[in-house]
C-alpha cells in the first residue's frame, strides 16, 4: 500500500507541506487549533506535540520508525490528543517550547517532542527518540507507556512541574529595563569572542559542524568600519571565501538557468561534508554578505558568489506568482527506480560519473584537480559510509594553480571550468530533484527582497531590481489587508494564513527601506512606516521596551517571549531597532529612536554580559551611539548623471548612512526642521550629518572625494 492509498488524517485539510508528509499517518494528528485543546480538557487527556520542519532529516526518521508504526500510533490516539506543527509556520510557538525543552534537556533540535498538560503547559520533552530502547537511549513507546501511567497515577505531580516551568517564563517574557552599557565595550567584549573562537585554517566560529550564522558576518563588518580594526575584517573575508570553496557550497551554477545557492550547514570544519538542505533565509542574508564583502574589500570573488547565490534564488526558488518558496531537502532518490531517498544524492558524484559526463579527458583531469574529486570518493570522515565512492565537490586549488599544473592560462581554465560545470548542473538535472516546501513566508520572501534591492545597488542587476518589486508587489497583495491593517504569514496554493510574527513585520519593514533605497520609489517608504506603527501597536512592551515574538491578539500562545538571539535569523528586535533608527534619520520621527533605545534597555543584560549572542543588535548600537548620515539625491532618476552620483555611495559599505530622494511626496513624511527641497534640474546630491547639511554637489569625482573624507 502506497502512501497515497492510506487513509488520510486531520493534517490533510492544512496547506503546510510538512503537516501534509504526515496527512497519511495512523496517528490521529491534530493541528495546533482550538479543536486539540478542547478535546483535550474534555476528556482530561495530555497533549503531545511534535514540532519540526519539511527538510528536516530527523524529522522524517522520526515519521518512519514511530508515527507509522501502527502499535505507537495506537498509543498516542488512546492516551494522548497528539499535535503536528510545523515551526517555520509557528516561529513564536517553536521558541516557546524549545526554551523548555532546552532548560530541562540541556541541548535542542528537530523534530521536538512536548507533553502537554490540556492547558498547554510543558511538563516533559526532548528532540528525536527512537521506538524502541536502543543504543542507551529510552525508545518513544517505553516513554508514552511510562507518561501515560504517571499521568492517570500522579497528576498532581505533573501539574506542579508544569506550573514552575511557567512561572520562570513570565520572568523571561519581561525583564526590568537594564542600563546598557557602552557601546564600544559590548562591541568589544563581542570581538573578542569570536576572535577566540575563530578557526584560523578553515574559517568560521567553533568546531564542526558549521553554521554560516550570516550576523557575525554582518557585525563584523560593520566593527571593523566604526574601529578600524582590520583582523575582524580579514576573519569575514577569509570565513566567506572557505565557504564559497567547500562542499557547502553548490558549485554547479549557469547563470539565468538555475543552481548554485548554498546548504544549511556543514558537519566537519572544512566546510567540506553538508547537511544538503537549502533554505530560502541562508542564501538571503548570504547573498547580502558577500556584497558586502565585495563592497568592503574590491574583489571580484565575492561578487562572483554573490551573483551565484542570486541566481538560485531566481531560478530554483521563485515562484510565478512572485513569492520564494521556503527550502529544497536534503534527501532524494538516487535515480528514478530507487524507492528510498538518499543524503545529498542530487549533489554528489562518483569518478564514473563524472568521467562520463565530461566525456573530454582534459574536461576530466582539469575539473578533478581543481575540485579535489577522487576514484574513491573524497570525503575524509564518513563513519556510516554513506558517500562511499562519491565526491562532493570542493574547491582545492586556485584557477592560477590549475594552470600551472596543467600548462595552462588562466583564461584557458575559467573557459574548461564554466563548460565543465555546464555539463554537469544539465546533467544533474536529470536525477530526481529534492522536495521543494513550497510555502511562501513573509519573513523570508522580505529577507530576499533585500537581497535583491542590494543586488541591484551593488551589482547593478536590473533584473534583481525587478524581482524585488514583483516579490514586494506579491506579497502586500496576497499576504497584507491594508485596510484592515493584516499581516499573514504564509501563502501556498492561493491561500494565506496564520496572524504575522513580530519577525515578518520586522523583516518586511526593512525590505521595504532597503527597496526604498535601491528604487526611490516613495510608496516603499509610506508602507515601510504603516507597517512600523502597526508593528509598534501590536508587539511593542510599553512597560518594559522591547518587541514581543507574539502579536498582542493571538491568544494561541500561552505566553508571549521575546526573542533575545541572533541565530540562523537575526531577531525581530535587533532588525526592528535598526528599522527604528534608520526611519527616524529618514523622518525625523523622534518617537522611532526613542523605542530604538528601549528596546536596546530592555536586552541590556545580555548586551553586558554575552554581546555575542546579539550581534545583530549590536550593529544597531553603533548605528545609534555613532555619527549618523543621510545622502539625498535630487533631480531627475533616470538621467546617466544621476547614476555615476549613486554608485558613489553603492559601491562603499557605509553602515551609518540611509540614502533618500528628494520628492514631495518623501518630503510630506518628514518631520525636519531643514529639508532638501525637490525640483532640481540637475542630478545632484546632498551629505548631511547629524541635521547639519553640506551643499550640494553634482561632479561624481568631487562627490566621491565628501564622502570619503566625510564617511570612510
Amino acid at each position: 500500500m502506497t502512501q497515497r492509498d492510506k487513509a488520510m488524517n486531520r493534517l490533510g485539510r492544512e496547506k503546510s507541506p510538512y503537516l501534509l508528509q504526515h496527512a497519511h499517518n495512523p496517528v490521529d494528528w491534530f493541528a495546533w487549533k482550538e479543536e486539540a485543546f478542547e478535546k483535550a480538557k474534555r476528556e482530561n487527556l495530555p497533549l503531545f506535540l511534535s514540532v519540526g520542519y519539511s527538510t528536516c532529516h530527523w524529522c522524517h526518521v522520526m515519521e518512519r520508525e514511530s508515527f507509522e508504526n501502527p502499535e505507537i500510533a495506537e498509543l498516542l490516539n488512546r492516551y494522548f490528543v497528539p499535535v503536528k506543527v510545523d515551526r517555520e509556520e509557528l516561529p513564536d510557538l517553536d521558541r516557546l517550547y524549545m526554551e523548555y525543552v532546552q532548560s530541562t534537556t540541556g541541548r535542542g533540535g528537530w523534530p521536538m517532542s512536548v507533553w502537554l498538560t490540556p492547558d498547554r503547559k510543558p511538563f516533559y520533552g526532548g528532540t528525536y527518540f527512537p521506538p524502541e530502547d536502543r543504543y542507551g537511549l529510552t525508545g518513544f513507546k517505553t516513554i508514552l507507556l511510562s507518561i501515560a501511567h504517571l499521568w492517570q497515577s500522579d497528576r498532581k505531580k505533573i501539574m506542579e512541574a508544569s506550573e514552575t516551568f511557567f512561572a520562570s517564563l513570565d520572568s523571561l517574557s519581561g525583564p526590568a529595563p537594564q542600563v546598557l552599557p557602552g557601546a564600544d565595550e559590548a562591541q568589544r567584549r563581542c570581538y573578542e569572542w569570536l576572535a577566540s573562537t575563530f578557526d584560523p585554517h578553515f574559517g568560521g566560529f567553533g568546531s564542526a559542524p558549521k553554521f554560516p550564522r550570516p550576523v557575525l558576518l554582518n557585525f563584523l563588518f560593520n566593527h571593523a568600519y566604526h574601529t578600524g580594526e582590520k583582523r575582524a575584517l580579514e576573519m569575514a573575508l577569509f570565513t566567506l571565501k572557505k565557504m564559497a570553496e567547500g562542499g557547502i557550497h553548490d558549485h554547479l551554477a549557469v547563470i539565468g538557468e538555475g543552481g548554485g545557492g548554498f546548504a544549511r550547514y556543514s558537519t566537519d570544519e572544512r566546510w567540506h561534508l553538508p547537511h544538503f538542505e537549502k533554505m530560502l533565509y541562508d542564501n538571503a542574508q548570504l547573498a547580502l554578505s558577500y556584497m558586502e564583502a565585495f563592497q568592503c574589500s574590491g574583489d571580484s570573488f565575492y561578487k562572483t558568489v554573490a551573483e551565484d547565490i542570486l541566481n538560485y534564488l531566481l531560478c530554483d526558488m521563485a515562484s510565478l506568482e512572485g513569492g520564494f518558496y521556503s527550502a529544497e531537502d536534503a534527501d532524494s532518490l538516487e535515480d528514478a527506480g530507487s524507492s528510498a531517498k538518499k543524503e545529498g544524492a542530487f549533489y554528489i558524484w562518483s569518478a564514473d560519473e563524472l568521467q562520463e559526463t565530461l566525456g573530454d579527458e582534459t574536461l576530466l583531469e582539469i575539473f578533478s584537480f581543481f575540485y579535489g574529486v577522487m576514484p574513491e570518493g573524497n570525503v575524509l570522515n564518513d563513519p556510516h559510509r554513506e558517500f562511499r565512492d562519491r565526491n562532493i565537490l570542493m574547491q582545492q586549488a586556485t584557477v592560477e594553480e590549475t594552470g600551472e599544473q596543467f600548462g595552462k592560462t588562466i583564461a584557458e581554465v575559467s573557459v574548461v571550468l564554466d563548460e565543465s560545470r555546464r555539463l554537469l548542473y544539465r546533467a544533474r538535472l536529470k536525477r530526481p530533484r529534492p522536495f521543494l516546501d513550497d510555502k511562501i513566508l513573509t519573513a523570508w520572501n522580505a529577507l530576499a527582497i533585500s537581497a535583491l534591492a542590494k543586488g541591484y545597488r551593488v551589482l547593478g542587476s536590473e533584473s534583481c531590481l525587478a524581482a524585488a518589486k514583483k516579490t514586494v508587489s506579491f506579497v502586500l497583495d496576497k499576504l497584507y489587508d491594508r485596510p484592515g491593517g493584516i499581516l499573514l504569514r504564509r501563502y501556498r496554493e492561493g491561500s494565506a494564513a496564520i496572524a504575522a510574527k513580530a519577525e515578518d513585520y520586522a523583516f518586511l519593514v526593512q525590505a521595504l527601506i532597503d527597496l526604498y533605497e535601491a528604487s526611490f520609489e516613495p510608496q516603499y517608504l509610506q508602507t515601510a512606516l504603516e507597517l512600523a506603527e502597526r508593528q509598534n501597536t501590536l508587539f511593542y512592551d510599553p512597560v518594559n521596551g522591547g518587541f514581543f515574538s507574539t502579536a498582542s491578539d493571538d491568544s494561541t500562545v500561552p505566553v508571549r517571549l521575546k526573542e533575545s538571539y541572533d541565530g540562523a535569523e537575526p531577531s525581530a528586535n535587533s532588525i526592528t531597532a535598526l528599522n527604528l533608527l534608520r526611519l527616524g534619520e529618514m523622518t525625523g520621527r523622534e518617537e522611532f529612536t526613542l523605542k530604538a533605545e528601549e528596546t536596546f534597555r530592555a536586552f541590556g543584560t545580555t548586551l553586558a554580559e554575552s554581546p555575542h549572542v546579539l550581534p545583530q543588535m549590536l550593529v544597531a548600537l553603533n548605528f545609534a551611539r555613532h555619527t549618523k548620515s543621510r545622502i539625498v539625491f535630487s533631480g531627475e532618476l533616470h538621467d546617466p548623471r544621476m547614476a555615476q552620483l549613486r554608485a558613489v555611495v553603492d559601491k562603499r559599505y557605509l553602515p551609518g548612512t540611509v540614502t533618500m530622494h528628494a520628492s514631495s511626496e518623501v518630503k510630506a513624511l518628514q518631520h525636519f526642521p531643514e529639508s532638501i527641497e525637490p525640483g532640481a534640474l540637475h542630478p545632484q546630491a546632498s551629505l548631511c550629518i547629524e541635521r547639519t547639511c553640506q551643499l550640494p554637489e553634482s561632479d561624481p569625482q568631487r562627490f566621491a572625494e565628501m564622502v570619503d573624507r566625510e564617511l570612510l
